[in-house]
């Protein structure tokens, strides 16, 4: 019974992501060009709008990293999705773009409650154990967002336009996720971390129980660095693969080739789940992330080639696939269950700011000097991002905290 209990929680959360990311992420790059249209307004300006309010989802997420601690992040999901239903039928209700700007602040400030970093903290909270396996399991669930929303949000835009678009979103929030998050506020149960002992042979830990501080913070420093500067080159393509694919001459194939990403993520994610267990992080973090500036240079050496765009959708949707997940465990692995919430709000509020200028500098950068090169520049950030993993790995070797990498 209670091994069902859980396996429920984890298929309700996954339904919640996908619904959650489908509706306040991968909607974005295909409602752009409506909503310009509908303001007046160029495809940079929506862009710099996208980044404006993912920015200010980023300054809010340090501190809903210690409310998911101190009230229990089940908890404030259920207040998540309410907001986020309000915030998604002000965007579609405002008549002008500073209301529309707002509007999308607001969204990307309050989604913060409901998408991946509150679900995982639920996860190690709920008290069920095996905290790394069930946010594998959560992420296989949630891949399936993109591949669904993408061409949902298209037939939605042909038929009734972005603002009808947005309602139905904001409903979709309400009917679906308010009612998942209630029950899984109520069957998960909440621990209070802070006050959860560290065990050294706990699954979940890869390093030592004792850390010295000056440790402990270059570490936080380095994996910070490395999913945020990732999360740059990852964040580029997502909001705009559909645009840059026409932009570098597919034409009609890029809705096709983009729909790649999605099944690419939800495989390696199952892969992972089945025969994974057991890995190190560290080294599928690594290997994963290479993956993303591998992608970009592919796409920016072979494109209008659609065997090329394939390739690159795939690499792209196996590298996001497992990304999500290393983001949940790694720091679970290396720093422990106590003070997890808090942690990942701050590595997820500096990644979401460093991410949020991503869309309009990738289209700015696209208007000026062409894709091409656009590609070519924020796969170099990727490969920075990776090379701080490599850091991490020998930092944790020279403790004897880490496994062969």
């Amino acid at each position: 019974m209670e091994k069902t209990k859980h396996s429920l929680l984890i298929w309700g959360l996954g339904l919640s992501q996908i619904v959650g990311y489908g509706t306040l992420y991968y909607s974005f790059s295909i409602l752009a060009g409506d909503t310009t249209k509908s303001f007046g307004q160029t495809q940079s300006w929506f862009y710099l709008i996208v980044s404006i309010a993912l920015i200010s989802g980023g300054v809010v997420m340090p501190f809903a990293g210690r409310l998911f601690d101190h009230f229990g992040a089940a908890n404030l999901m259920v207040v998540g999705s309410a907001l986020s239903a309000m915030c998604m039928a002000a965007t579609a209700l405002s008549t002008t773009p500073m209301l529309f700007a707002l509007a999308m602040c607001a969204a990307q400030i309050v989604s913060s409650m409901v998408l991946y970093d509150a679900a995982f903290t639920a996860i190690v909270q709920s008290g069920i154990g095996a905290s790394q396996n069930r946010i594998m399991a959560l992420t296989l669930i949630a891949g399936f967002a993109s591949s669904i929303f993408w061409p949902f949000t298209t037939l939605l835009d042909s038929h009734f336009g972005w603002r009808n678009t947005m309602l139905i979103y904001a409903a979709m929030n309400l009917v679906f996720c308010l009612p998942i998050h209630l029950w899984a506020a109520q069957a998960g149960g909440r621990v209070k971390h802070n006050e959860v002992p560290r065990v050294p042979s706990s699954p979940d830990t890869l390093a030592e129980p004792e850390m010295d501080r000056a440790t402990s913070l270059r570490l936080m420093i380095l994996i910070t660095a490395g999913f945020s500067l990732t999360g740059v080159t990852l964040s580029s393509i997502l909001s705009q693969m559909v645009p840059l694919l026409q932009s570098l001459g597919l034409g009609g194939s890029s809705l096709i080739v983009s729909t790649l990403f999605g099944p690419a993520q939800v495989a390696i994610r199952g892969v992972n789940l089945f025969f994974g267990k057991g890995q190190n992080p560290l080294t599928i973090s690594i290997v994963a992330l290479s993956l993303l500036p591998t992608a970009l240079l592919l796409l920016a050496l072979t494109a209008p080639w659609v065997a090329g765009a394939v390739v690159f959708a795939v690499l792209v949707g196996l590298a996001s696939g497992l990304k999500s997940i290393v983001q949940g465990t790694l720091p679970l692995a290396v720093f422990g269950r106590v003070g997890y919430g808090a942690r990942l709000g701050v590595m997820s509020g500096v990644r979401y700011v460093l991410a949020a200028l991503a869309p309009f500098t990738f289209a700015w950068s696209s208007e000026n000097f062409g894709p091409r090169i656009a590609a070519v520049i924020f796969s170099f950030i990727g490969i920075v991002g990776v090379l701080c993993f490599f850091e991490v790995a020998r930092l944790l070797r020279m403790r004897g905290g880490l496994g062969p990498v």
